[in-house]
């Protein structure tokens, strides 16, 4: 799929097992910079586990693979030092902060946060005024682009499921980080937010070149949104090609409307 010098995630042989069950059993896929790469299988075929690998939150099993971020591996590191990277992820679930409103949950996400230190709210004053009018100018911007500057005075907690996705979209934003990767982003959408959602992605990886990496079960979005596409099935790679390609293909389609392969 992709040019070697335009990679930006690498996994290769990446193996991860739950006592008896193989979660993940030798898989690769590249993500090229700029892209919007989807990753689609039936239930329990390995996507969000692969998600949890690449960002930290499980480790992959001993002995296999490796996982390179512009070039540098990060299989081994925890979830935080993997953020610091570049690397920025959602959850079926909104991770917000229910009892904070929209612009603080914002604000929250933010990288720049200089006021955390001592000597900076003693000496350096002005910097923390400065850094904080630029990180809400920032959130603005962010909330203008998601939609939700009318409910920014609104808990996190209130809000729509559709509306949460994209808080947690505007969160990632916040952050800048290099490479987004979104699971499940319209699950539980009503189609008109469902609509602006993929608009939004589109224009943001129009205007910013960022990377987008998601996991998907409408194939309707997967055809609308993404350059290129990934099927795993019981943890294995079943193949990869454009949307068309994968629609197309007759182990796919066995795949999901028997949920095995021959």
């Amino acid at each position: 799929m992709t040019d070697t010098n335009n990679t930006l995630l690498s996994v290769t042989d990446i193996h991860k097992s739950f006592g008896k069950l193989k979660a993940l059993n030798g898989v690769d896929m590249e993500v090229e910079a700029g892209s919007i790469t989807g990753l689609i299988g039936p239930n329990g075929s390995g996507k969000t586990t692969l998600f949890n690998v690449v960002t930290g939150f499980y480790k992959k099993d001993r002995g296999h693979g490796k996982i390179l971020f512009q070039g540098t591996q990060i299989d081994g590191m925890d979830p935080s030092q993997i953020a610091d990277e570049g690397i920025q992820r959602t959850f079926q679930i909104s991770q917000a902060t229910r009892k904070m409103t929209v612009m603080e949950n914002l604000l929250l996400a933010s990288k720049q946060q200089p006021g955390e230190s001592i000597f900076n709210s003693f000496f350096r004053p002005r910097l923390l005024i400065n850094t904080e009018q630029d990180q809400l100018r920032k959130a603005h911007e962010i909330l203008e682009t998601i939609q939700l500057e009318d409910l920014m005075d609104e808990f996190a907690g209130n809000l729509s499921g559709g509306q949460k996705k994209l808080l947690a979209l505007g969160r990632m934003l916040m952050a800048d980080p290099e490479l987004m990767m979104l699971d499940e982003p319209t699950a539980g959408v009503n189609p008109t937010l469902t609509n602006d959602l993929l608009e939004i992605i589109q224009k943001l990886r129009q205007d910013t070149g960022k990377t987008y990496f998601l996991i998907e079960h409408s194939m309707k979005v997967i055809s609308s949104l993404c350059d290129y596409v990934y099927v795993l099935d019981f943890g294995e790679n079943l193949t990869a090609g454009t949307p068309e390609e994968v629609q197309s293909d007759e182990k796919v389609l066995e795949a999901y409307l028997t949920g095995q392969t021959s």
